[in-house]
């Protein structure tokens, strides 16, 4: 037996590059071990991931998590939202996912704004006017392109949907990350049947909807992996709100997440419909509402800006060019042909000034959707919780404060989505909400860096690059 308070959890988080694994104590939210493995993503025009190896790698996170694992209690898993999963009459996946990133489906998401109201519509029934990221956009372009595929399925899934079925044998998912699929109506939190009917999906397939604090299952017999069998199974739920869940987040307090997507979101009591489409009206995982903007381009575009240039992350220089790193498209703003743009190059720019472009390009677009996921009566002088891969990079902590403004903290605590699970399985054992099991546990806990003058020239030569090339970033680029 490891040497623990008291019953020990595991929190997954199963993202976009890997899957985490993270075997918790719930008294003290102490990690007792851990283990990661990767997944590959496709290049090229789409973002697709085989499903099973997002079970390969939970599998290998698992094992190296060794002896610890065999003792959990509960588990749950956390995911990265979106992502279409189809499977057959064996469970088996049909194709490949169609993940979060792949913006292909943007002429279906034009469409289905039209047919079915417009924007206004579509905020006020589900919370949210879909754009290229939705799942529901993802299944109208696989019946158009790959109706043989759209044949063969016989149930429709969520990344953290799937593996919480291969643990339990049945299909079930969360208000969390069923709201982000475009087929969940937040008003009256089940899902909408026009919507469902319009693209040809039957109800049937899709997985029953969890409450907060319910058990999703147990574990089954067959499985790889070192759990009994009857091991408690949270709802599980989208990374984004397994994060907020991570951090304790109270109404209010805003994050800032830098990782392959960046995001801004903050819990709020009231339910979000932003017509213009800018604030995806999310649901929580225990009963409230995320708002939240999301960027495709974020570390991982500004990581490559900075192998193209062949320097350090942190090799910043400072800088009055202008970069836009929109290199998947970009969803905030929302220009999914768009490709990246450069301006203001001169003789002696060098390579450091261009890569504090990237920084500056890639925190624009979150910061410009900050004011909007607050609510009208938020404290603004609240600490920016800097959460993500990048939060702990140097040129990304500057760049925010500079840009934003505002006080930044960084918590210490590592992996905020397997966290934010292990949280909600810890609920299961205690009977808390997740959040006060976070507060508990102190995740949010760490450095704050004091507000700096805002870089209002930087922020508003951004803008009107940003405006002034509109027709070009508008422009497709099917043949990139």
């Amino acid at each position: 037996m490891s040497a623990a308070e008291g019953p020990l959890v595991v929190g997954v988080d199963t993202s976009t590059q890997s899957t985490k694994a993270l075997v918790v104590d719930a008294a003290t939210g102490q990690v007792v071990a851990s283990g990661q493995a990767p997944h590959t993503v496709s290049s090229g025009a789409g973002r697709e991931s085989d499903p099973r190896q997002w079970w390969d790698a939970l599998c290998e996170a698992l094992r190296q998590c060794g002896d610890a694992a065999h003792e959990a209690a509960a588990v749950s898993i956390g995911g990265q939202q979106h992502g279409l999963v189809t499977l057959d009459e064996r469970g088996e996946p049909v194709r490949p996912a169609l993940l979060w990133n792949d913006v292909r489906s943007a002429p279906q998401a034009r469409r289905l704004i039209e047919e079915l109201g417009g924007p206004k519509a579509w905020a006020e029934r589900t919370g949210s006017v879909p754009g290229p990221s939705f799942t529901v956009t993802k299944w109208a372009w696989l019946a158009e392109n790959e109706p043989e595929a759209v044949r063969a399925t016989r149930a429709v899934r969520l990344p953290h949907d799937y593996l919480t079925e291969r643990l339990t044998g049945q299909g079930t998912t969360d208000r969390g990350d069923a709201s982000g699929t475009g087929w969940w109506a937040s008003g009256t939190e089940a899902y909408d049947e026009e919507t469902l009917a319009h693209v040809g999906l039957d109800p049937a397939m899709l997985p029953r909807v969890v409450r907060p604090g319910e058990v999703a299952g147990t574990v089954r017999d067959s499985h790889d992996l070192p759990f009994s069998k009857g091991t408690l199974v949270a709802p599980g739920t989208g990374d984004n709100a397994a994060a907020a869940l991570g951090l304790g987040l109270r109404p209010g307090a805003p994050v800032l997440s830098l990782g392959t997507s960046g995001t801004v979101y903050a819990v709020s009591k009231r339910r979000p419909a932003d017509p213009t489409g800018t604030v995806a009206g999310f649901a929580d995982a225990h009963g409230d509402w995320l708002p939240l903007a999301c960027t495709l381009n974020c570390t991982l575009a500004v990581d490559r800006v900075a192998t193209l240039l062949g320097l350090e992350r942190e090799a910043v220089e400072p800088t009055g060019v202008t970069l836009l790193p929109y290199l998947d498209g970009e969803r905030t703003p929302n220009l999914p042909g768009a490709s990246g743009l450069l301006h203001g190059l001169r003789h002696d720019t060098t390579a450091g000034q261009l890569l504090q472009a990237a920084y500056d390009g890639a925190v624009h677009s979150l910061l410009g959707a900050l004011d909007l996921v607050l609510d009208a009566d938020a404290d603004r002088s609240v600490p920016l919780l800097l959460i993500g891969g990048g939060a702990r990079g140097r040129a990304w902590q500057e760049t925010v404060r500079r840009l934003s403004g505002r006080a930044v903290q960084v918590p210490e605590a590592k992996e905020l989505v397997a966290l934010g699970a292990a949280a909600q399985a810890a609920g299961l054992l205690t009977g808390e909400d997740p959040a006060s099991v976070a507060r508990r546990w102190n995740t949010a806990a760490g450095p704050v860096l004091d507000a700096v003058e805002r870089d209002d020239e930087t922020l508003e030569r951004i803008a009107g690059v940003l405006s002034d090339a509109a027709p070009l970033l508008e422009r497709s680029t099917e043949n990139r």
